[in-house]
C-alpha cells in the first residue's frame, strides 16, 4: 500500500517553477514511488537498466529522441554525460517540469550538475518516512518550537503507539509491511548499498573493513565525530575514515550536526556530531535485536536522540527548508545544549529525553545562550515522553514527540 509523502507538495511546485528537478536520497528510501505517482504521464526509465544506461552513455541524443520530456529518470547518477544534453533541450525547449531525475549519490551527481544545470534545477533530498508519514498526520510544517507552531501543531496530535517498535524497526517505506523480515531486509540492503554505491566512489579492497567502519560508526550516532578514535578501532588511516564518512554523507546515509558558534560565544568545540537517518539501520548494525531488548539497553539513549533529530530534520526536510540552520552547542566546560534551531534570527534551544518526567534543570545550559547580545532566545524546548504540553516556566516548554 502506497503511504503519501509529504514531499509530494514540494515536487509539484518545483516541477511547476523550474525545467529539471533532482530529488537525491539513499536507495530504498521511496523516491521512484513517489515520483511514479506524481509523475503518472511521464515517460519513464532507468539506469539500472543495463541497455538503457548503455544507449543514454554512448548515443545520448538518441536516446533523448526515443524518450522524449516529460521524462523521469531513474539513477541519473550512472550516466553523468548527460547533464549536457539535457541543458541544450532545456535552454531549447524552455518548457517546466520536463525532467524529472533521481540519484542515490550526491556526491558524484552534484559535479556534474554544478557545471552544466545551475539556475535551470531544483535539487530536495528525500528521507525514509517520516511519523507524520506513518500515522497519516496532515501537517506538513518544518519543527520550529515556535508558539504558533505549537498552536497550529496541536490541532494534529496522533498518539504514536509504541515509539520503540517504530526506532527498531526502522522508517524504510518496504519495512511498513509487517510481513518482511527485519533481519533480511537490512542486510539485503546493506550489501546492495556497499556493492552498488559504495564501489562507485571509492575502491574498497576490504568489504569487512568497511563493514567494521560502518558498525563502528552506527555505535557512535549522537557522539561527537573522533576520526582518530575511530581510525585506530577499525585499523584504517584518519584520511580513509574522513573519505568515507563523506561517501555516507553524499549518500545520506548519515547526517553530520555541526556545532553553533558565535563571536560571542567563547571555549565552543568545533566537532560534528554524527546521526543516522534511519535508526532501524542503526539497530541493525548494533546488534539490538528486538525493540524491548533496545529499550532497556545502555544505548537506548543515544539512539533515541538519533531518532527524534532525524524525525525533525525530516520535517525540514519535507517541508523544502533547508536543514543548515540547525546545530548543537557544547563547550569546553563540557556544558551542552543537544539542538539550536534558529530562524528568522531568533535560537531556539532544545532538550531531547527518554524520560516521562521533564524538569527544568534539565535546561539549564540553555543560560549560556544569553551572553549572545546579536541574537534573540527563543522559547526553550524540552521533547521527551511526557504525553502532553506542559510550561516548565514562562520560556519553558516540555513537549511530547508527537508535536514534532
Amino acid at each position: 500500500m502506497y503511504i503519501k509523502r509529504h514531499m509530494e507538495e514540494i515536487v509539484k511546485e518545483c516541477i511547476a517553477q523550474f525545467p529539471v528537478l533532482l530529488v537525491t536520497g539513499p536507495r530504498q528510501v521511496g523516491k521512484t514511488t513517489m515520483l511514479t505517482t506524481v509523475c503518472n504521464n511521464y515517460t519513464y526509465c532507468t539506469f539500472d537498466d543495463p541497455l538503457i544506461l548503455r544507449e543514454a552513455v554512448e548515443e545520448t541524443n538518441l536516446f533523448l529522441m526515443n524518450n522524449e520530456p516529460p521524462l523521469l529518470i531513474d539513477e541519473v547518477q550512472y550516466a553523468p554525460e548527460i547533464f549536457r544534453y539535457i541543458k541544450m533541450n532545456v535552454d531549447k525547449n524552455k518548457r517546466k517540469g520536463a525532467f524529472v531525475l533521481t540519484g542515490s549519490q550526491a556526491f558524484q551527481l552534484m559535479k556534474g550538475v554544478s557545471e552544466t544545470l545551475a539556475g535551470r534545477m531544483a535539487v530536495i533530498e528525500m528521507q525514509g518516512l517520516s511519523l507524520r508519514e506513518i500515522f497519516n498526520v496532515a501537517f506538513n510544517k518544518e519543527f520550529v518550537p515556535t508558539t504558533d507552531y505549537i498552536n497550529e501543531r496541536k490541532d494534529y496530535i496522533k498518539a504514536y503507539d509504541n515509539i520503540w517498535y517504530f526506532i527498531h524497526r526502522g522508517t524504510m517505506p518496504e519495512l511498513s509491511d509487517e510481513v518482511i523480515s527485519w533481519e533480511r531486509y537490512y542486510s539485503s540492503y546493506v550489501k546492495t548499498y556497499i556493492e552498488k554505491d559504495v564501489r562507485q566512489l571509492v575502491n574498497i579492497a576490504d568489504e569487512l573493513k568497511f563493514m567494521k567502519f560502518l558498525t563502528t560508526l552506527a555505535a557512535r550516532c549522537g557522539e561527537m565525530l573522533n576520526f582518530n578514535a575511530i581510525a585506530n578501532e577499525v585499523e584504517i588511516s584518519v584520511d580513509t575514515v574522513k573519505r568515507w564518512v563523506s561517501i555516507l554523507q553524499t549518500s545520506g546515509i548519515i547526517f553530520l550536526l555541526e556545532p553553533y558558534s558565535n563571536n560571542l560565544l567563547k571555549r565552543v568545540v568545533k566537532t560534528p556530531k554524527i546521526y543516522f537517518y534511519d535508526s532501524g539501520l542503526v539497530c541493525y548494525l548494533t546488534r539490538w535485536t528486538t525493540p524491548e531488548v533496545l529499550k532497556n539497553g545502555a544505548k537506548a539513549g543515544n539512539i533515541f536522540e538519533n531518532f527524534i533529530v532525524s524525525e525533525i530534520l525530516k520535517t525540514h526536510l519535507n517541508a523544502g527548508k533547508t536543514i543548515s540552520s540547525i546545530y548543537y552547542y557544547r563547550d569546553k566546560d563540557k556544558k551542552e545544549i543537544d539542538l539550536i534551531i534558529e530562524k528568522d534570527g531568533v535560537l531556539y534551544p532544545i532538550e531531547i529525553k527518554m524520560t516521562a518526567n521533564p524538569t527544568k534543570a534539565m535546561a539549564k545550559n540553555f543560560s549560556v545562550l544569553k551572553s549572545i547580545s546579536d541574537k534573540e532566545i527563543g522559547i526553550g524546548c524540552i521533547l521527551c515522553q511526557y504525553d502532553r504540553k506542559y510550561y516548565l516556566s514562562e520560556n519553558l516548554i516540555s513537549l511530547p514527540i508527537t508535536y514534532i
